[in-house]
């Protein structure tokens, strides 16, 4: 079962920033694209950001496009998401999981594997 696991999140002031780390455990993450969710409390669950197989092509929401970058290293199994700029609605509990690539692109909308634990990441003062 695809399974990720996620850490890096905390408490940050406004304007700050943070890395989330997303691992594999028992296969290679290599072999998928990976997107990056959040959760906000209240509110469903969006996609943030993808990133394809070959990393060759990544995918943002409008809101944190210019702020977050998604990013993979297959020799360390992880993908990782970098997020500067920080702004109190960027608080949520953010989630990594298995997506689809079709041709070189990553679908957020087409999730595959199982939601893991996330990482709360709160931007506040």
């Amino acid at each position: 079962q695809l399974q990720l696991v996620e850490s890096g999140g905390g408490l940050v002031q406004p304007g700050g920033s943070l890395r989330l780390s997303c691992a594999a455990s028992g296969f290679t993450l290599d072999y998928y694209a990976i997107g990056w969710f959040r959760q906000a409390p209240g509110k469903e669950r969006e996609g943030v950001s993808c990133i394809s197989r070959s990393g060759g092509s990544t995918r943002y929401v409008d809101s944190v496009k210019g702020r977050f970058t998604i990013s993979r290293d297959n020799a360390k199994n992880t993908v990782y998401l970098q997020m500067n700029s920080l702004k109190p609605e960027d608080t949520a509990v953010y989630y990594c999981v298995a997506v689809a690539d079709v041709q070189g692109l990553c679908i957020m909308t087409l999730t595959r594997g199982s939601w893991g634990q996330g990482t709360q990441v709160t931007v506040s003062s």
